[in-house]
């Protein structure tokens, strides 16, 4: 008795339909992944904003305590001002002086700045 093979029971995927699937995922991910990217890059901008938020108020616990601003990131990190900047965070405090101060934030990891100027009334 010969074993014969028959195509109807045969299952599987065409060519044409795996090469459809793999386009729509290619779709997909074309636009996937460049929103992903933007969602990153505001979270990074967030997280310095609030950091500026944490020195800016940091600040002005300084100044009710010495009557100036502080010219200095290390002092606002200090008991009892309390300022704290997230990884790859640096604080660089442009001027200070009796009635206004100036810092820039700079995400060092991904290149992104933000200014604080208490003049100007908060980030610029």
């Amino acid at each position: 008795m010969a074993i014969e093979s028959s195509k109807k029971d045969e299952r599987g995927f065409t060519l044409i339909e795996l090469m459809v699937v793999i386009a729509i995922i290619g779709i997909l991910a074309a636009i996937a992944i460049p929103q992903f990217t933007a969602y990153r890059q505001r979270a990074y901008l967030s997280a310095l904003k609030t950091d500026a938020h944490s020195f800016s108020i940091a600040q002005h616990a300084y100044y009710a305590d010495k009557d100036t601003f502080s010219s200095t990131s290390a002092a606002l990190m200090q008991n009892p001002y309390g300022a704290e900047k997230s990884d790859n965070t640096t604080v660089h405090i442009v001027s200070a002086s009796a009635v206004s101060f100036t810092m820039t934030f700079t995400d060092t990891l991904h290149g992104l700045v933000v200014t604080y100027n208490s003049t100007l009334g908060g980030v610029q």
